[in-house]
């Protein structure tokens, strides 16, 4: 059901932090997400134009798209600010094949990279979206452009925002057995191009669980301008990892730049 929502604002929810996501959703991360996105097409799609060298995924997470990136060879160093997404990280993987680096994505990238540019800096599902102001975004662009080589590229994938600015509220079932509910609450503030929500666990005879997020949508002209903004260019646009074209329809978008000629 859905219903129109005339005091949404444009801050998150109160108590919303850095680190609310990572500590709500660490535990069912990798259970819940999966089968989001085809990493193996992402992979192969990063491997395939990024030149010889490191790359960097930021909001590495519990690792899923890290692990096919090292799958195929490449050297892998990622940031999160979450600590208890990056011990389950570590704790899959023991052979120590990514280097994990718990930090925020912005202010802490290039102590993250090192002395050695990235080819690649990849910001797979909806993370760029998870800085919630339009300052915080452009500052993304600048940080991820001060450590990419003059030849490397930036994978960005985010959801397309919705055309008008109505605001609404919607509640759903994510999911439901004989013992767990799972419902999906979320409002979408057009107004501040916000967007908010929880995930609400029932389960039989346990405690109800609360799992927030907070993003903030970034229209695609508004992605560009701060790519170029940064010293960026768009080289490809792709409705998905698989480079299905792009067309003014699509739910996703895959953006990759690269340094302005």
């Amino acid at each position: 059901m859905a219903h129109s929502d005339n005091n949404a604002g444009a801050a998150p929810m109160p108590g919303y932090d850095a680190g609310t996501y990572g500590r709500a959703f660490a535990d069912v991360y990798d259970d819940w997400y999966r089968n989001l996105g085809d990493v193996d097409a992402l992979a192969r799609c990063v491997d395939e134009l990024a030149p010889p060298g490191p790359l960097c995924e930021l909001g590495i997470g519990t690792g899923r798209v890290a692990r096919a990136l090292a799958d195929r060879g490449r050297r892998v160093t990622g940031i999160d600010i979450s600590p208890d997404m990056l011990e389950r990280l570590r704790a899959d993987d023991r052979e120590g094949r990514i280097t994990a680096v718990m930090g925020d994505m912005v202010d802490d990238l290039a102590t993250a990279v090192g002395s050695t540019p990235a080819v690649g800096v990849v910001a797979a599902y909806n993370t760029v979206l998870n800085l919630l102001s339009a300052d915080r975004q452009q500052q993304f662009f600048h940080s991820v452009a001060s450590v990419l080589s003059p030849d490397g590229y930036v994978f960005v994938e985010a959801t397309v925002p919705p055309d008008d600015a109505i605001s609404h509220s919607t509640v759903g079932v994510r999911s439901m057995t004989t013992s767990t509910v799972v419902l999906s609450v979320a409002r979408h503030r057009g107004e501040s191009n916000m967007a908010d929500g929880h995930f609400i666990e029932f389960t039989d005879g346990d405690v109800v669980r609360l799992r927030p997020w907070t993003i903030r949508y970034l229209h695609i002209d508004e992605m560009d301008a701060m790519a170029s903004a940064a010293g960026l260019e768009l080289h490809q646009r792709f409705a998905d990892w698989s480079h299905t074209p792009f067309r003014v329809d699509a739910d996703n978008h895959v953006s990759i730049y690269r340094r302005r000629s």
